[in-house]
């Protein structure tokens, strides 16, 4: 609220009637005025400056001298203001008058003589006078006394001007936001504003991966429509409920004049899983993990067989390998786990994620029959998971075994064996003879001892499940890889959205183990429900916070079901390179006949540039199928087809699974 300040305040800061204060105001401004009347700035400015030129003085002398003449004129102006109320009043006032001056006449006389020497009345405005102190007896002290007395003899006059002064100001500056609030233009507010803000300290604020735009006002001390409205200017629309991720709050944050640091947010994935890394000095050797992959019926399991001296084609159904299978093999005290993948073309998806679990590759290729495509597939599936190849020529005991017709079309895919100058081992087989056996261990452990394989095995047990299964009398079984640490009997494991406790751990040869260090494959029972095959899992202590992890999962994967995620086409691929998204394009090549492959892929890989790479993952004769889907999903691929039609499961699973495929 403004305060006013009214006439007959201002009459009694300037000790003077407030008759005075109305003839100024009525002098030079409209309207009545009454000793109530609140003025305005303006009216005060004008009275201000009236009263203290009619005060003012020409020079220090004239001010001297007319220091004690004010009370002699307010006395006078009494008297003369002052009614006469009866005849016989003023008599006697008369009376009085003429008794008292007898006793003032002797002061009078030297009154009179100090005025004509301290004010003369003849001189003009601006003129000094000039003392020659040559020829004269000059009382200096006297002038002297007067300048030394300067500040006592005139400090109440001056501090009185002052004092009003003051007053005035504080009194048109309680009225003055009130006034330039109404008179401000909308670019000094703006201004105003902005300095308001700047004086204001940074706010700091801390913001997590992902925050509503609601959420980041409230961070800011602002409402939702400022900080859309500062999205926008931005080029982004957006709501208040609207998620955005962590660089564009900054950048919006900082935009508004706030610090944005990222949120540590602890998770109970990381409260209770470890994956600190290891150091050096606890690591120790492990064993290699080799993958069996190559063509259906050229001996994979047969190989295996007689590498681990046991009969397991006979439990298989067909010939055909039904499931991951691990085993460990013991030459000359030092142990080799094995990973038996289907080579059949509908198990794709299992024997890419066989690759990735392991160290070395054996592909397996039969000496009379060749490379094939599922050969290939298996190739181009080491590749991707960048694993060491060691290539086994099985059947070397069949009249029309060739070899060196094997190593040929090996080159082909850019596979040099090391008897042409090249890095891959070739070891001709037999798993029938059990001829080239031991050699191809021998290989095995020598690339195994070049790579250095170690792992700490004195921490928490970490590793990825094999296989996984319902058994109608034990429950949920699973067959894991121990990668990192050591898995006891009685752990809590968390594997993917299936948690519980080991009860019961079997090795390969079906024996009961207390543990299992890092890479040795065991059997568990125990779990609540059965985990899905390449999932990780981890040994925790909390079985409370493993369960609320689970559920977690669980709700993030409902989640991913209704996301629709968005796989590259050749629609969206300028918009994912625009974006830096996207360094590489992989393609899938299905041609009529193999020489109309091999001239597409050549004619797609001249396309490459300094801005993206176009990899052909793979190429093959025939209609795009269910694996080169599966494939594809996994790869982030497109698949481009030449003279052939997909068959309807293979157009199905792609529609599914956001894949393009162009014929």
């Amino acid at each position: 609220m403004i305060n006013k300040y009214r006439v007959h305040e201002v009459a009694k800061d300037f000790d003077c009637p407030s008759k005075e204060i109305l003839d100024i105001v009525t002098k030079h401004f409209e309207g009545q005025k009454k000793s109530m009347t609140a003025l305005e700035e303006s009216e005060l400015d004008v009275i201000f400056e009236i009263i203290t030129k009619e005060n003012s003085v020409d020079s220090f002398d004239a001010y001297f001298a007319t220091a004690n003449e004010p009370k002699k004129e307010e006395k006078k102006k009494d008297k003369k203001e002052e009614p006469k109320k009866s005849e016989a009043k003023a008599d006697a006032q008369a009376a009085k008058t003429d008794k008292k001056a007898p006793a003032k006449n002797p002061e009078q006389p030297k009154k009179k003589q100090k005025d004509p020497n301290a004010v003369p009345q003849s001189r003009t405005k601006g003129e000094f006078r000039t003392i020659d102190t040559r020829a004269s007896n000059v009382d200096l002290d006297k002038y002297n006394e007067k300048y030394e007395n300067i500040s006592p003899v005139n400090q109440d006059r001056r501090s009185d001007r002052t004092v009003n002064k003051q007053k005035l100001k504080q009194k048109s500056q309680q009225r003055r936001p009130g006034m330039k609030s109404r008179r401000e233009t909308e670019a000094e507010r703006l201004k105003r504003i902005a300095a308001e803000r700047a004086k204001k300290p940074q706010i700091h604020i801390q913001v997590p991966e992902e925050i509503t735009v609601g959420d980041l006002a409230a961070l800011l001390h602002m409402t939702a429509a400022e900080v859309i409205k500062k999205l926008f200017a931005l080029g982004q629309m957006a709501t208040v409920n609207e998620v955005i991720d962590y660089d564009t709050a900054e950048i919006v944050a900082t935009e508004l004049g706030a610090k944005c640091e990222k949120a540590v947010v602890v998770t109970i994935e990381d409260r209770i899983i470890d994956d600190s890394e290891d150091d050096d000095k606890d690591l120790e050797p492990r064993d290699p993990v080799v993958c069996v992959m190559g063509h259906v019926d050229h001996g994979k399991t047969s190989l295996l067989d007689a590498i681990r001296n046991t009969s397991v084609t006979s439990t298989e159904a067909g010939g055909i390998t039904q499931h991951i299978g691990a085993y460990r093999v013991d030459l000359n005290g030092q142990k080799i786990t094995f990973l038996d993948t289907p080579g059949h073309a509908a198990f794709t998806s299992m024997r890419a994620r066989g690759a990735q679990a392991t160290d070395i590759a054996v592909l397996v290729v039969a000496a009379d029959d060749g490379i094939m495509p599922q050969t290939i597939e298996a190739i181009n599936h080491a590749k991707a998971a960048e694993v060491q190849i060691i290539v086994a020529i099985n059947k070397m005991d069949r009249p029309g075994a060739n070899p060196d017709r094997i190593m040929q079309q090996l080159t082909e895919h850019s596979l040099v064996p090391e008897e042409w100058g090249g890095d891959i081992i070739c070891v001709p087989v037999s798993a029938k003879t059990h001829m080239g056996i031991d050699k191809l261990l021998e290989s095995i452990l020598l690339v195994a001892e070049m790579q250095e394989l170690k792992a700490n095995p004195n921490r928490a047990a970490k590793g990825i499940v094999i296989e996984a299964r319902l058994d109608k009398g034990r429950g949920p079984i699973a067959t894991l890889l121990v990668q990192k640490g050591t898995l006891k009997s009685g752990d809590i494991i968390v594997a993917g959205q299936a948690v519980g406790r080991v009860r019961v751990m079997v090795d390969d040869k079906g024996r009961k183990i207390k543990s299992a260090g890092p890479s040795v494959p065991v059997e568990i029972t125990g779990l609540a429900e059965v985990p899905n095959s390449g999932d990780i899992f981890d040994a925790v202590t909390d079985e409370r916070l493993a369960r609320e992890l689970v559920e977690q999962r669980k709700a993030e994967a409902k989640e991913e079901q209704f996301k629709s995620v968005q796989k590259v086409t050749l629609d969206n691929l300028f918009d994912s390179l625009k974006d830096g998204e996207m360094k590489e394009l992989n393609i899938i090549v299905k041609a009529d006949v193999q020489g109309s492959a091999e001239a597409v892929k050549q004619s797609l890989e001249k396309l490459s540039n300094e801005e993206v790479r176009v990899r052909v993952i793979h190429s093959g004769v025939g209609a795009p199928s269910e694996s080169d889907v599966m494939l594809a999903n996994a790869s982030d691929a497109i698949i481009v087809g030449f003279n052939v039609r997909p068959d309807p499961v293979a157009i199905n699973l792609a529609e599914r699974d956001g894949v393009e495929m162009r014929m």
